[in-house]
């Protein structure tokens, strides 16, 4: 038998594992590198012919993606901007009229964000007066004089679905090594604000909000805005923020709407008439998805239909007219309400779907709608939602991506039953050939968020799973999004609960029919995933391998030591000062020696929703307990791996912790063989 990679190496780079994942992702992203590979953030032309969007492009698989301003319609994709440029541009919007696009980029200052304008006619750029800080969000006023801006302070902290730390990475100053990190409480620059810029003048004005931190913002007529804010800038503050309305005139502020849900999607119509909110149970900022409501000029509050939908998005179409996306089960669904009859209508329901993690639209006073459209089967395409059909404008596809396709094997919608009779629905990853397979179950984070049917289906390392023998299991169980909020909150104060039936339940049910084998059963996940992948090792002892990334294994460190301490007291609904309750009956570390499971763990050094000291002590319990266990801290990191090569060496690092412990049946056949370095490498395949 060929010797296997060491797993407590510190450097696989030169391993036959480092090795095949490597030219696994240089074979999908390196035909695309220098050009346009996927979209992000699509805004659609008044005139209904082009959308604009950010386009991921790379020169070599080194660091984080970058983006930049481009547009697409009949003739094609196409970057806007100087392609030569070493710049990232997001957040396009076009003007009212069309002849304008605004949008950020970093040309000034490396990560840095500031508006920007380029004419549509004459493709020239336009560089605004910068603002102090990063621009994160903006909106044109609805005459086209204007834009909105949501700036963030430099200090300011990024959500947990961003991906944790702050907004400048790596911090802003150049000081010795021996200068120690420093942390008095919130400074000023951790404030978020808003800013409004006058094209005419090019000039731009911060409006002073005092103890007001604004999360998120829009237009409510000509000279005021409605904004998500708090009194305090700290993450933890986002979970109970209200709805304002704010005169930009007379710097009147009034309390518009209070949940004791989060809010998310701001949305006002042109004239500022109505106002409307997405409010859910939620676990990020930024990720919100749930009930609208729509609050009239009166001060009126009405909850309305949105058919079952979980919404993610709102868009007014007029005075009366509001559009929305959002998720109902596995299908992605859009409609327009009208406030003036109180009908609510579906224009488009499909098993595939649209936007990164929810979806997202940007609609015309029509009820069409511009989007990044993809499926499993399909690759991203820029695309209109038109007569309740997808109508594809230009496909990002690219011969990476039909490589990758072709050792993806296919996916399918499934359906269990809990043990306490709820359905629970999910999406099954199998590769070619006939089962049963060994199965890895893919928790998502959250845990209010869900799986859909995305090309990226289940993050960076699905299609690599499956491409090497693996069936991989992306479960929605109880806090999952799309099943309203009744089925959203039933983790709440249960966590590891009922939602842990729901997961083993569905791999009873794949075993019952023929399609697991249960002897090479493991688990992975991020984030409230690593957590369950932790939870669920120390309760149930069938798991051959576990690959906990960035997770929660201790409620009472996690609280004293996360940027979100309010969340877990929400999710728990527990005290954190109690010695006993469910911040000791829930933590995983408290059970280590229960397990069994080889456990690979990975986390970063920057993120502060759930800091790596999780990851460490639950690895130190487990080696206490003699179960086999690595933990793996990445530098530059935050909750989410999100540059390369790290990437790959996570996913080298994960894939031959599964191989090593439940191989995939042809895998285990070559590794039982007299190999040489050659076939290793046939592997990739």
């Amino acid at each position: 038998m060929p010797q296997l990679p060491d797993p407590a190496a510190r450097d696989i780079r030169t391993t036959a594992a480092f090795e095949r994942v490597a030219q696994f992702y240089e074979q999908w992203h390196g035909p695309a590198f220098g050009t346009i590979s996927t979209g992000t953030t699509p805004t659609a032309s008044p005139d209904g012919r082009s959308i604009a969007f950010a386009g991921e492009i790379r020169a070599a698989l080194e660091g984080r993606a970058r983006f930049r301003l481009a547009e697409a319609d009949e003739a094609g994709v196409r970057m806007l901007t100087d392609p030569t440029l070493d710049v990232d541009e997001r957040y396009p919007r076009y003007s009212p009229d069309g002849g304008t696009i605004a949008f950020t980029f970093d040309r000034r200052n490396a990560g840095i964000q500031q508006l920007a304008l380029y004419d549509v006619t004459s493709g020239q750029l336009r560089e605004t007066p910068p603002v102090d800080g990063i621009v994160e969000q903006l909106r044109w006023s609805p005459d086209g004089t204007r834009i909105l801006l949501g700036v963030a302070g430099l200090g300011a902290e990024l959500s947990g679905g961003q991906g944790s730390g702050n907004v400048v990475r790596g911090g802003r100053e150049k000081l010795p090594a021996w200068i120690p990190e420093l942390d008095s409480g919130i400074t000023g620059d951790h404030w978020r604000s808003i800013w409004i810029y006058d094209v005419a003048a090019d000039t731009v004005e911060r409006r002073e909000l005092p103890e007001l931190n604004v999360w998120e913002s829009d237009w409510s007529g000509p000279d005021a805005v409605i904004a998500v804010v708090s009194p305090s800038p700290d993450e933890g503050a986002w979970y109970t923020a209200e709805l304002h309305r704010i005169d930009l005139s007379t710097g009147r502020n009034e309390v518009v709407h209070t949940s004791d849900r989060q809010l998310g999607w701001p949305a006002a119509s042109p004239a500022g008439r109505r106002c409307a909110v997405v409010q859910a149970c939620s676990s990020d900022r930024w990720l919100v998805a749930g009930d609208v409501v729509v609050v009239d000029a009166e001060g009126t509050t009405a909850k309305i239909d949105t058919l079952g939908t979980d919404v993610t998005h709102l868009q007014w179409l007029g005075e009366t007219r509001l559009a929305f996306i959002g998720i109902r089960g596995l299908h992605t669904v859009a409609g327009v309400h009208d406030t003036a009859s109180g009908e609510t209508v579906e224009t488009w329901s499909s098993t595939t779907s649209c936007g990164d993690i929810y979806p997202v639209a940007s609609f015309l006073p029509d009820g069409s709608a511009a989007i990044v459209h993809s499926a499993y089967t399909v690759y991203q395409e820029l695309a209109w939602l038109r007569d309740g059909h997808v109508h594809p404008v230009a496909s990002l596809r690219h011969p990476g991506a039909d490589a990758v396709s072709g050792v993806s094997g296919v996916m399918e919608p499934i359906e269990w039953t809990a043990p306490d009779g709820t359905d629970i629905q999910g999406l099954l990853s199998t590769p070619d050939g006939e089962g049963p397979f060994p199965l890895v179950v893919n928790v998502h984070g959250g845990p209010v968020w869900s799986y859909r049917n995305l090309w990226s289906l289940g993050g960076t390392y699905n299609r690599l799973l499956v491409s090497r023998g693996y069936a991989v299991l992306h479960p929605n169980p109880r806090g999952s999004s799309g099943r309203g909020q009744a089925f959203a909150e039933a983790v709440f104060g249960d966590p590891g609960g009922a939602d842990m039936h729901d997961l083993l339940s569905g791999i009873d049910a794949l075993v019952a029919r023929g399609t697991v084998d249960p002897d090479r059963v493991g688990v992975t996940g991020g984030s409230y995933g690593g957590y369950m992948s932790a939870w669920l090792i120390t309760q149930d002892r069938r798991f051959a391998a576990a690959a906990p990334m960035f997770p929660v294994t201790d409620w009472h460190s996690q609280h004293l030591t996360s940027n979100i301490p309010f969340f877990d007291e929400l999710l728990l609904a527990d005290n954190p000062k109690s010695a006993v309750g469910a911040y000791s009956e829930r933590s995983p570390v408290r059970f280590a020696h229960q397990a069994v499971t080889p456990t690979l763990q990975s986390a970063g050094v920057e993120d502060r929703c759930t800091p790596p000291g999780q990851a460490e002590e639950f690895h130190a319990a487990l080696l206490g307990a003699g179960v086999p266990s690595i933990c793996l801290i990445y530098p530059g990191e935050g909750h989410g791996l999100r540059s390369y090569p790290a990437i790959i060496d996570q996913g080298a690092r994960i894939v031959d912790w599964f191989e090593r412990h439940m191989p995939a049946s042809d895998i285990r056949e070559r590794l039982t063989s007299t190999t040489s370095n050659a076939t290793e490498t046939e592997l990739v395949s």
